[in-house]
């Protein structure tokens, strides 16, 4: 029997897994009807043609989101206790005293974190955060919007997005079955979940174990495991064009090999140009020895700094820009939207280039499930002063506890190392992928080629019970 579910997207993130791969049109063939519920500013109706409903009310309660900074700096502090780990400080961000607005913010955030750092605290502060948002007229709107269109199933992409609490606290008043996507690799120890859905589909075992974890209200039950449709288009060898092609459409070289080197925002890698720079010196070092190798940038997509051009300039006879295809369709980063083309250009990115460097990023199993090698940078820059942030700290964070061993990634660990590791790469003598396609497992789960088949299995067994 016919059901109608709404695919919901509080915010753009979730475009890529839901509305550009395979994930409509297997829904579709099992006879649902798929309405996208969309706040965002992308129009799926214009863009691609598909059924949507919008939400143009996007005020949310003026105190949710310092709320929202309390229960994650509580969670951090209970999985701080709890597990004896000093990690979960660092996953925090800094308050501000700038001006007297900020400071009296930060005093009053800090004080509810002092009185309610507890896992009675965290249960006080969740609530008070959705009586904040069934208070608003978005929290109506929104409940309006589901009486009307009477849907079986709210699928909601992401669990991150304080835009989304109003339209699910609707759903569930209402009777209607919610579910929430995990939407990254290292969400769930970071204090990223923002929604309470009836169920939770994740990426992996290993993504289960952690929600229950650090979620004990949740039940195994409710913990569904997918996979993620985030690598689907890997495998999709319709977006793959001819060397040549490719090559002629980027005006890149066809005589010379390329490294990817895949950006990261100045958040995670504020130095990270100069890790650029550093295999700009590299590839140019090996070249002057027989080499002809080049370096394909493929920039953070919400990255709008320009701390690069420099790098670029001067380099510009080995490095060929690549930019991400994605839109801004507003002033904030998280209004800077993917778009379909972009799946296919990033698939040839890793499909024409030998291996990708970077700075502790998830393409390190994009390019696994191309069989291809990833450099991580772990040593810090001479540029290193107070006030930036060190990417060392990356990688002690708890996601990256998941790999079977160091060898998942090779690991450069010193500038003087990096034009030999290249060299090795390049040479065939040097690969991670047997250790890293083993982690992608852990973490991306077994059936990375069939996440919105299970995504759809799933919410036809919830529609059954």
């Amino acid at each position: 029997m016919s059901k109608k579910i709404f695919v919901f997207f509080p915010d753009g993130v979730g475009l890529r897994n839901f509305a550009f791969t395979q994930f409509k049109a297997l829904g579709e063939q099992k006879g649902h009807q798929i309405v996208y519920w969309n706040n965002t500013v992308f129009s799926l109706k214009e863009e691609l043609g598909y059924d949507e409903v919008k939400i143009e009310n996007h005020r949310i309660n003026r105190l949710t989101p310092i709320y929202s900074r309390i229960r994650k700096h509580i969670e951090l502090n209970v999985s701080q206790k709890k597990f004896k780990d000093d990690v979960y400080p660092t996953y925090k961000f800094p308050f501000s005293y700038t001006g007297l607005k900020n400071t009296l913010i930060t005093l009053y955030t800090k004080l509810l974190i002092g009185l309610n750092s507890s896992e009675k605290g965290i249960v006080r502060i969740r609530k008070r955060i959705n009586s904040l948002e069934r208070s608003t007229e978005k929290y109506q709107y929104c409940k309006a919007q589901l009486q009307e269109h009477q849907p079986d199933l709210v699928f909601c992409t992401t669990q991150r997005a304080t835009q989304s609490i109003s339209a699910l606290l609707a759903a569930q008043d209402l009777g209607i079955p919610t579910v929430a996507f995990v939407y990254s690799w290292d969400n769930v120890p970071k204090a990223m979940q923002v929604v309470e859905t009836d169920y939770y589909f994740v990426w992996s075992d290993l993504m289960k174990w952690e929600v229950l974890k650090y979620y004990p209200f949740i039940q195994e039950s409710q913990v569904i495991v997918t996979g993620t449709p985030q690598f689907e288009p890997h495998y999709d060898s319709r977006l793959l064009q001819e060397r040549d092609v490719f090559f002629a459409q980027n005006n890149l070289d066809t005589a010379k090999k390329y490294i990817c080197y895949s950006g990261d925002d100045e958040t995670t890698s504020p130095l990270d140009q100069y890790y650029l720079e550093d295999l700009a010196h590299a590839v140019r070092s090996l070249n002057t020895k027989g080499k002809n190798l080049g370096i394909i940038y493929r920039k953070c997509p919400v990255d709008t700094t320009n701390r690069y051009d420099a790098v670029l300039e001067a380099n510009a006879d080995i490095i060929a820009v690549l930019d991400p295809i994605w839109k801004p369709m507003g002033k904030q980063w998280n209004e800077i939207l993917p778009t379909k083309e972009d799946l296919a250009l990033l698939y040839n990115v890793c499909a024409h280039s030998e291996f990708v460097t970077n700075v502790c990023s998830s393409t390190v199993f994009d390019f696994v499930a191309h069989e291809k090698p990833c450099i991580y940078f772990n040593y810090e820059q001479p540029q290193l002063k107070k006030g930036i942030r060190d990417i060392g700290q990356n990688y002690n964070y708890v996601h990256f506890r998941s790999m079977p061993s160091p060898e998942a990634a090779v690991f450069c660990t010193d500038k003087k190392e990096l034009e030999y590791l290249v060299s090795q790469i390049i040479e065939g003598k040097l690969s991670n992928v047997p250790e890293g396609k083993k982690w992608y497992e852990i973490v991306a789960g077994t059936t990375p080629t069939q996440a919105s088949d299970n995504i759809w299995k799933s919410i036809d067994a919830i529609l059954k019970r």
